[in-house]
């Protein structure tokens, strides 16, 4: 029989299982408690499909797609190895179709929206520094070893046979994977109709081999007039929980929505006025963020690694190299499709249940757009650098460094669109709908967990509004917005997350970040509230070119 076809009749009878348990061709057979547990956490994260408008592509535009997906599944491979190792034989050693199902949405046997609890039997506390480092290193033997590239965000830390410590560059750990890619990179460049385009593929694809990506970023960052764009490499340093320092690998393709993306280019020659309004002394403000800075709309059509593990993302804001940053500022890319999919499957059933009576009416897209938005932007304004010479605030603050980044991102986005919407350049939306909308996003993002970068921050930033008394409960449980103790808060805020930020102080931010990044007694209840009336924690995407209506 066809292999599609046994795939499609695998895929349905599976889907039927999630809602029936299954049958032995006589009765259903009832599922087993595990089963029933595994079947309760799958149904945590609601299907999206992932489509846009391929009408507006050209014929040579449409063709690039399936060349690109393959890139992308590739990375995805590599991504497993630097988690766990080879999917397959990871896969296969799981006998339970549920658990396997879990597995596939965690990449791993740890949990990654629960603090990364082990769920596959055999397997215990994940190593935080996965396959990036050894796992029986300690953080002395590292900060002792006299090496130059250790902390290079593209090499892996290896024990030689004398139990010393050696590097590994990725292009050479993973040189045929990157080459086949690099591969599918360079043929989708011949088809590109856009010169930005081609040049940013050509240049992407030399360096998945050859990890110097200063050249690409400086290309990705002068497309301006691409429809398609795909965001491809070892980019976030999320997954390395043991110093911050490693990247791992991803990939998103992307349509722009040209239409959208025309009313955010305004915003972006705004960023130097923007960085100097910010609410902190001037040391901490003293860097001029690059001016070439645009914000764009985006449907994502294809996503994997890094970027597909756990809770979606929903914008993105890169490169994170400092010195592009210096140069040309940074891109921040809106996924449109994917903010809708969170906001209607999962802000808005929370709102219902949570936000006040009052408020409820607060809570609009548009505001949530901007929020997230004005989050990416964030990301570009404060300080790169510490102002004493600690290095960069990357270097400085290690593993705390993603928490207090995106704490900073947090904050620094509803300060934003609150600045704006008081200077007249955003009409649509109130600096209430901001707040409002604001807290229920914040609620839904903190339960993510304490093992994501982005759990952590919310944390911290939701238990500082309510100490502040900007968020109240009302006596039902509910949250409602003080809105006349909000702006301080908001101000203070983010007047305390830049001078972490720009102190690089180490000690302090894991200090503080232990204290106030959890979840209290009394938000646990409601997230358990949220749980009970089985509201979506996230999203999962159905994806291919075939869900596109595009032929290989």
């Amino acid at each position: 029989m066809n292999k599609r076809i046994i795939s499609f009749i695998a895929s349905v009878i599976f889907v039927f299982t999630f809602h029936t348990g299954y049958c032995d061709g006589k009765k259903e057979v009832k599922l087993s408690a595990e089963d029933s547990i595994m079947k309760e956490k799958i149904t945590e994260f609601v299907m999206v499909r992932l489509k846009t408008n391929i009408e507006i592509l050209t014929d040579k535009e449409k063709k690039m797609i399936p060349m690109l997906i393959e890139a992308a599944k590739i990375i995805d491979g590599l991504y497993w190895n630097q988690v766990i190792g080879e999917k397959k034989p990871f896969m296969d050693s799981i006998p339970n179709l549920y658990v396997r199902r879990f597995a596939d949405i965690n990449y791993g046997p740890w949990e990654r929206l629960n603090n990364n609890k082990p769920f596959v039997k055999g397997y215990g506390k994940k190593p935080a520094g996965v396959n990036f480092y050894p796992k029986n290193m300690t953080k002395a033997e590292f900060e002792n070893w006299q090496n130059k590239d250790k902390t290079n965000p593209y090499t892996i830390i290896q024990r030689k046979s004398d139990k010393t410590l050696s590097i590994l560059w990725y292009h050479e750990a993973y040189k045929a994977e990157l080459a086949r890619a690099a591969g599918y990179l360079n043929k989708a460049a011949l088809l590109a109709e856009d010169a930005g385009l081609q040049k940013y593929l050509q240049l992407r694809a030399q360096a998945l081999i050859t990890d110097n990506y200063f050249e690409s970023d400086m290309a990705w960052m002068d497309m301006k007039s691409n429809t398609l764009d795909f965001v491809v490499g070892p980019i976030e340093s999320y997954e390395d929980a043991l110093f911050g320092y490693k990247t791992a690998y991803e990939s998103a393709l992307l349509v722009k929505d040209k239409e959208w993306s025309l009313k955010l280019e305004k915003f972006a020659k705004l960023l130097p006025v923007l960085q100097q309004q910010l609410p902190v002394s001037g040391p901490y403000k003293s860097e001029k963020p690059g001016t070439e800075s645009d914000l764009n709309a985006y449907d994502i059509i294809y996503v994997s690694g890094q970027a597909n593990a756990g809770s979606k993302t929903i914008a993105i804001n890169l490169p994170n190299d400092e010195k592009v940053q210096m140069a040309k500022g940074s891109r921040r890319l809106q996924l449109k499709n994917a903010m809708r999919a969170k906001f209607d499957h999962i802000l808005v059933p929370i709102s219902g249940l949570l936000i006040d009576s009052t408020q409820k009416k607060n809570i609009k897209f548009d505001a949530f757009f901007s929020n997230v938005m004005f989050h990416e932007v964030g990301h570009g304004l404060g300080m790169n650098n510490t102002i004493n010479g600690k290095g960069t605030v990357r270097e400085a603050l290690k593993e705390n460094y993603s928490p207090f980044e995106e704490a900073k991102a947090d904050i620094l986005g509803l300060f934003l669109a609150t600045k704006l919407i008081e200077m007249g350049e955003i009409k649509d939306i109130t600096r209430e709908d901001c707040f409002v909308t604001y807290m229920a996003g914040l609620i839904r993002s903190v339960r993510f967990g304490a093992a994501s970068a982005h759990g952590k921050a919310n944390m911290m930033c939701f238990n500082y509004f309510a100490d502040q008394g900007a968020f109240e409960q009302t006596s039902n449980g509910n949250y409602k917005v003080n809105f006349e103790k909000i702006t301080t808060a908001m101000n203070d805020w983010s007047k305390m997350v830049l001078t972490f930020e720009g102190d690089g102080n180490y000690t302090e931010a894991a200090a503080y970040l232990k204290t106030h990044g959890n979840i209290r007694e009394g938000l646990q209840k409601n997230l358990d509230r949220l749980k009970t009336a089985h509201i979506p924690v996230d999203i999962v995407y159905t994806q291919g070119a075939n869900y596109l209506g595009i032929k290989k």
